[in-house]
């Protein structure tokens, strides 16, 4: 099913270890999720992903990789949602007021209170451990060189975000 909405997992590397970002749903006071919304016509999963958490939480973000997409209903509608691992890369004006937490892992899981999302946020976070630490993401050379290479690029690309405000 083609994805009728995006969304981001944007993570930032800290000396306490990696932060993910949450909003405040909209609407719904104390029910922190994900920045994503509706696919534009026209635009692609991971242009509307990029787009959905400037708007939403005021942060600029690089692409990692795509994420396992998630079904679920929204007013009796079934929606998919294409999400995808994304690196912070500093602020921007953000288009909603919505509040936005940067929280460990431990504390996302606490905070999401869907087991997909939580599902989703297990998936981004076993591969940014795993990157971080340097270790290979699978069998074979190939894989751990693009693991080393993508480490270096995460570190020299997204440590200057960690001046971002929590």
């Amino acid at each position: 099913m083609r994805p009728t909405h995006a969304g981001g997992v944007v993570f930032r590397l800290t000396s306490e270890g990696p932060r993910y970002l949450l909003v405040e749903a909209s609407g719904t006071r104390g029910r922190w999720v994900f920045p994503k919304g509706r696919v534009e016509d026209g635009e692609t999963g991971a242009a509307a992903a990029l787009r959905e958490v400037g708007e939403e939480a005021g942060v600029r973000a690089r692409l990692i990789r795509r994420l396992r997409p998630v079904a679920q209903r929204k007013h009796g509608r079934r929606i998919a949602i294409a999400y995808f691992l994304m690196a912070c890369r500093g602020r921007t004006t953000p288009l909603e007021k919505r509040e936005i937490r940067w929280l460990s892992f431990g504390e996302a899981i606490e905070a999401l209170d869907r087991g997909k999302s939580r599902g989703v946020l297990r998936s981004a976070h076993r591969f940014v451990a795993a990157t971080a630490a340097g270790e290979p993401k699978g069998p074979g050379p190939r894989i751990w060189g693009t693991a080393v290479r993508l480490t270096k690029w995460l570190w020299r690309g997204v440590r200057a975000a960690t001046d971002v405000p929590r």
